[in-house]
């Protein structure tokens, strides 16, 4: 059974640029190798833990709970499909990383979640909050942001 997270991100930048940005944090950090490129992370790569990621422009769906239970319109969604082949944590650790450097780039607001179960962590303006659950969030993961943030668990009302 896959593992899914997603980065949805209410954003003015096209997912062509956050393609980009995404890109670039992911070389700089290691995750992402030589033979990888912007575009490709439109139409999904592997990072080296084996985790598929994949930038796409948001569908606006009546259903969707970041709209219906934040507030929250995305235009792009990042997608981090794990491996469970390999090590989870590990590739928590890179989505994370990812996710912060990708918010360092990218303006607006965004949350991170587990298939509309789990929100590990709220964008709203420049305040980010992450999940109290200090095995989603434990130290070393909390060291790995950029951003500043509190800790507040937000939920989606079917969760």
């Amino acid at each position: 059974m896959a593992i899914s997270y997603s980065l949805a991100l209410a954003t003015p930048a096209p997912a062509t640029d956050v393609a980009r940005e995404l890109h670039g944090v992911g070389r700089t950090l290691g995750v992402l190798d030589a033979s990888t490129s912007a575009d490709g992370v439109l139409d999904g790569v592997a990072t080296g833990l084996g985790t598929w990621v994949r930038v796409t422009e948001a569908k606006a769906r009546s259903w969707d709970p970041v709209t219906n239970d934040l507030g929250m319109v995305p235009t792009v969604s990042v997608t981090f499909r794990l491996d469970t082949d390999n090590e989870i944590g590990f590739q928590q650790d890179d989505m994370v990383r990812l996710a912060s450097g990708l918010l360092d780039r990218v303006p607006g607001d965004a949350v991170l979640h587990r298939e509309f179960e789990d929100i590990w962590l709220l964008r709203r303006g420049t305040e980010v909050t992450l999940n109290e659950q200090d095995d989603l969030w434990p130290p070393h993961r909390q060291a790995a942001l950029s951003q500043r943030y509190r800790r507040e668990t937000h939920t989606f009302a079917d969760s």
